[in-house]
C-alpha cells in the first residue's frame, strides 16, 4: 500500500473547486462557460462556475486503458466522436492501434449511455466564442484532459483554460500547448494519483452527477430583464443599454465617450450582471459630437459630459427598480473626469467610482469633493501617466487606489488588458459598493 502524503491539501472535491476560483477569475470573463469531465470533476466545477457565476455543463470525454489493464490510460475518446491516442506510449508498450478496437467501441457505448443520462435532450452547451474552463478534480497522465482540450478548441471558444486541483508535473508539461492558460494549484514532485491528495475522494455515481447538474440549472434559469433606453440630458438625448439581472444587489453606470458599443465593453458588463449587478451603458457624446471628434474639449467638455452623465444617475433613481440599491460609476476615455465630477456632485447616490485612462486631472475643481472610494486604472507604465494618475489620487477627498493595467492601451484590440479591467473593475465594486457615502 503506498503511503499517504501526512498534509492534504483539499478536504473534498468542492473545496478544491472554491479554492480555484480566485485563480481563475482573470481567465473567465467573456460569457464564461465551465466545463467538468465527470464524474469526479463535476463537484469541482460546480464550485468554481458558482463562484464566477458562469454557465456549467459536463465535457464527456472517456479514456482508453490498455487491453487487460484499464487504468493505464493510452488514448481518449470525446463525446464529438474522435478519438485521441497517446502514440509514444503505443509505441513504446509495443501495442498496436488496431488491438484497441474492441476498447475504444466498449468506450464510446459508454459515452454514448452517460450523454444520455446526463445530458437527456438537453442541447450541449454553445462554446464558440466564450471563455471556456475544462474542470477535473486531478490530472494523472493527460490524456483525458488533452482529449477534451482538443475537442473544445475545435468548437472555437475565445479563450481555452485548463483548471485542476493537482496534478502530475510532467502531464503538466505535455499539456500546455493544449490551453490558452492552466491553472493548477499544486503539482508535487512526488505525485502518484490524484486521490492521495484529498481527505474525502469517494467514488460518484451517475445519480450524483445528474443530482448537481439539475440542481445548477434550477437555480440558474433566471434570465436577465435587457431594453434599450433614452435619456434627455439638458438639450440632447442619450440611448443606452439597461440590464437588470432579476437577484439585484447593486447598479454600476458604465459611461464612455464613445465606445459602450465595443464587445469587450458588453463582456465586462456581463460579468458584473452574472455578479448580480443591473448595468447602464452608455455613450455621453451624441453621434454628431463623436463625429465632430467631442462635444468641446478640454475642461469644457468635461463639464458638459459631467452634467450628461449627472442626469443618467437621476435618471435611474427615478424611473427603475434601481432607485435604492447601491450605484456605482465607471467612466473610461472622456467619461473618466466625468464620473469624477459626478461623484462630487451627487454623494448620496454614488457610492463608488472606477475611472479607466483619459484625462482625470480635467475635474481638479472638485477633486477634494469626491468621497467615494475610487479605483484608477492607468491605460500604461509611462512615467508622466503615472504622475498624473498620481497627482489626481493626491487631491481625491475619499480613500482611492492605482492600477497600471498591462496592455489596457490596446483595450479595443488586446485581450489581456481589457480582461484585467474587468476583473479589476468587478473586484472593486465587491468591496466598496457596500460602503455607502455618509
Amino acid at each position: 500500500m503506498n503511503p499517504v502524503p501526512v498534509s492534504l491539501p483539499f478536504t473534498d472535491r468542492s473545496e478544491a473547486g472554491r479554492r480555484l476560483a480566485e485563480r481563475v477569475r482573470p481567465h473567465a470573463v467573456n460569457d464564461p462557460l465551465v466545463l467538468a469531465l465527470p464524474r469526479g470533476g463535476v463537484p469541482v466545477g460546480a464550485e468554481l462556475a458558482e463562484r464566477l457565476a458562469a454557465d456549467f455543463d459536463v465535457l464527456l470525454v472517456r479514456k482508453i486503458g490498455l487491453p487487460g489493464q484499464p487504468e493505464t490510460g493510452v488514448g481518449a475518446i470525446a463525446e464529438d466522436g474522435h478519438v485521441f491516442y497517446d502514440d509514444r506510449a503505443l509505441a513504446r508498450m509495443r501495442v498496436p492501434r488496431q488491438a484497441l478496437s474492441d476498447t475504444v467501441a466498449s468506450e464510446r457505448d459508454e459515452l454514448d449511455r452517460r450523454k444520455r443520462a446526463y445530458r437527456g435532450v438537453r442541447p450541449a452547451p454553445r462554446i464558440a466564442g466564450r471563455d471556456c474552463v475544462v474542470v477535473d478534480d486531478g490530472v494523472a497522465t493527460g490524456g483525458t484532459a488533452r482529449a477534451a482540450l482538443r475537442m473544445v478548441r475545435q468548437a472555437g471558444p475565445a479563450r481555452l483554460v485548463l483548471a485542476v486541483p493537482v496534478a502530475a508535473p510532467e502531464a503538466l508539461a505535455a499539456l500546455r500547448e493544449e490551453a490558452d492558460a492552466l491553472v493548477v494549484l499544486t503539482a508535487p514532485d512526488n505525485f502518484r494519483a490524484v486521490g492521495e491528495w484529498y481527505r474525502d475522494f469517494g467514488q460518484l455515481s451517475d445519480g450524483e452527477v445528474i443530482a448537481v447538474l439539475s440542481e445548477r440549472e434550477r437555480l440558474h434559469r433566471r434570465p436577465d430583464v435587457a431594453r434599450a433606453v433614452r435619456i434627455r440630458a439638458g438639450q440632447v438625448y442619450l440611448d443606452g443599454d439597461l440590464t437588470m439581472p432579476t437577484a439585484l444587489r447593486g447598479v454600476v453606470v458604465m459611461a464612455f465617450g464613445q465606445g459602450q458599443s465595443d464587445p469587450r465593453w458588453r463582456a465586462t458588463a456581463s460579468a458584473m450582471q452574472r455578479a448580480g449587478y443591473a448595468t447602464l451603458l452608455l455613450d455621453l457624446l451624441t453621434a454628431d459630437e463623436q463625429g465632430a471628434d467631442g462635444a468641446a474639449g478640454g475642461e469644457t467638455e468635461t463639464r458638459v459630459l459631467g452634467e450628461r452623465l449627472g442626469a443618467a444617475v437621476n435618471w435611474l433613481r427615478r424611473a427603475t427598480d434601481a432607485a435604492s440599491e447601491p450605484l456605482g460609476v465607471l467612466g473610461s476615455g472622456a467619461a473618466a473626469p466625468a464620473a469624477l465630477l459626478t461623484a462630487a456632485e451627487r454623494p448620496q447616490d454614488v457610492a463608488s467610482v472606477v475611472v479607466h485612462g483619459g484625462r482625470i486631472d480635467q475635474a481638479e475643481p472638485r477633486l477634494a469633493e469626491v468621497r467615494a472610494p475610487t479605483l484608477v486604472l492607468l491605460e500604461s507604465a509611462d512615467s508622466f501617466v503615472r504622475e498624473l494618475g498620481e497627482w489626481t489620487r493626491g487631491r481625491l477627498g475619499g480613500p482611492s487606489e492605482l492600477r497600471v493595467i498591462s496592455g489596457a492601451e490596446r483595450l479595443l484590440r488586446g485581450d489581456l488588458g481589457w480582461r484585467q479591467v474587468a476583473v479589476e473593475t468587478l473586484g472593486w465594486f465587491d468591496r466598496t459598493l457596500s460602503q455607502r457615502p455618509e
